[in-house]
């Protein structure tokens, strides 16, 4: 019988990539917690209302790529598309807004139906922030700076910064009228799609991959001949604290997101090094968002950045800086079973102690324990053959160095402490050799 795949567009990631993950966890919570922001987990699935109100009728998520069904119950239900809606309900249903400004993070699983692609996944990953509660350009170069500071941290230098503002209401309301109008006229030379969103959200087709579509959107008008002063000011001084903070943007008048929430200030971070679909994070200001959803008038500005992505651009980047995955320190070796039963309290005497240890549970021939513990990384070995345990004692060898002492079994939890914390302090490195195991 055939086994089972995973189903298409998706995937597992195995313990020879694990450790990039977790590295890249650890470096979202540091950047995160530097910047004062809390974690939030939300469920997986919610009402389909949640998605429909917020990211909007006639985007391509709501109309072709979500995951909705129906329960046991009847009720609709949609594994969620992204997580800034599923955040927005999660602060109004516990009653977060009581104290403001709220800056919250988060990450984990999304779902869309879409062709797979390089980076791009029916189940794929996601971080991102939320920041509630400030009105002010501080809030939005904050945002935009915490996402940059991310990618730095995880060693990718080909990236940039674009930035666009889709106005207020009465900013986009005369854009849409002048983008129909223009548009309208040339209705026969768009894409179905597009020909389709014409009528029921015109917008949209700003965000058309269509050939056709982009060579007319090239003439059509652009939203920065429709800001109010407000508008225009307010995306001034964003660029104006990013300046100040060391950060080059580009204005794109082009960006529109993919959701119908944003308000003001939208922008993306994109790396040629992915190719044409080149954008790996993405974000912008939503103060309609949470009243939209039931709550109090609040102003919102957040980013969401694919984990996918951002490790395809690590590897591109042949950066190192998630390559510190957590590794073993001392591996057990044991010649006899006796040998291995004495082993195990100390070992586990070691993991209490904060320090990495294994064992080799098979009793291979001892060369190939030693050898296979230097190519995994570990510093010590720690070896009890008949006479050692009879003497109550190990052989603790260096696997860098080859040096050899014994140590009393009471005692030898002081003493890989204090051959670990000698190494670390005189920063020895390895020299690519692998230990002879003989005795």
């Amino acid at each position: 019988m055939k086994h089972a795949a995973a189903p298409r567009g998706t995937f597992d990631v195995l313990p020879s990539q694990a450790g990039r993950w977790q590295a890249l966890e650890r470096t979202v919570d540091d950047v995160c917690g530097r910047f004062g922001y809390r974690e939030i987990r939300t469920p997986v699935f919610e009402s389909t209302e949640v998605f429909v109100r917020t990211i909007g009728a006639g985007t391509d998520i709501v109309d072709k790529e979500m995951y909705t069904f129906s329960d046991r119950a009847g009720r609709s239900i949609t594994l969620r598309p992204e997580l800034t809606a599923p955040v927005v309900r999660a602060v109004l249903e516990h009653n977060l807004l009581a104290e403001l400004p709220l800056k919250l993070y988060y990450r984990g699983p999304i779902f869309r139906y879409e062709r797979p692609q390089k980076g791009r996944y029916r189940q794929s990953h996601q971080w991102g922030v939320e920041l509630f509660g400030v009105a002010g350009p501080e809030a939005d170069a904050e945002v935009i700076a915490l996402g940059m500071e991310l990618v730095s941290a995880v060693g990718v230098t080909d990236h940039r910064l674009e930035i666009n503002s889709m106005g207020c209401e009465w900013c986009r309301t005369e854009f849409r009228g002048a983008l129909v109008a223009y548009l309208t006229n040339r209705a026969q030379e768009l894409s179905a799609t597009s020909r389709e969103r014409l009528e029921r959200n015109p917008l949209r087709i700003l965000d058309s991959k269509d050939e056709g579509d982009r060579a007319i959107l090239a003439h059509a008008p652009t939203i920065d001949s429709f800001w109010c002063e407000t508008c225009r000011a307010h995306l001034a001084a964003v660029r104006e604290l990013l300046d100040a903070m060391g950060i080059p943007s580009e204005l794109n008048t082009r960006i529109v997101r993919g959701f119908d929430y944003y308000t003001c200030t939208v922008f993306e971070i994109t790396s040629q090094a992915l190719g044409a679909q080149n954008a790996i994070c993405g974000g912008g200001r939503y103060d309609n968002l949470v009243k939209d959803m039931g709550g109090p008038p609040t102003p919102g500005v957040g980013l969401a950045m694919g984990i996918e992505r951002l490790l395809l651009l690590v590897e591109a980047a042949q950066s190192t800086k998630l390559d510190g995955a957590a590794r073993v320190d001392v591996a057990m070796v044991a010649l006899e079973p006796e040998d291995m039963r004495a082993l195990v309290p100390v070992m586990h005497a070691l993991r209490r102690r904060g320090i990495g240890a294994d064992m080799d549970y098979t009793r291979r021939k001892l060369e190939k324990q030693i050898k296979s513990a230097a190519e995994s990384g570990a510093r010590l070995a720690v070896i009890v053959g008949g006479d050692e345990r009879v003497a109550g004692e190990a052989t603790v060898q260096d696997l860098r160095t080859r040096e050899r002492i014994r140590v009393k079994l009471a005692d030898l939890g002081d003493a890989i402490a204090d051959v670990l914390r000698e190494n670390e302090r005189s920063g020895a490195k390895t020299d690519g050799s692998v230990a002879d195991g003989s005795q």
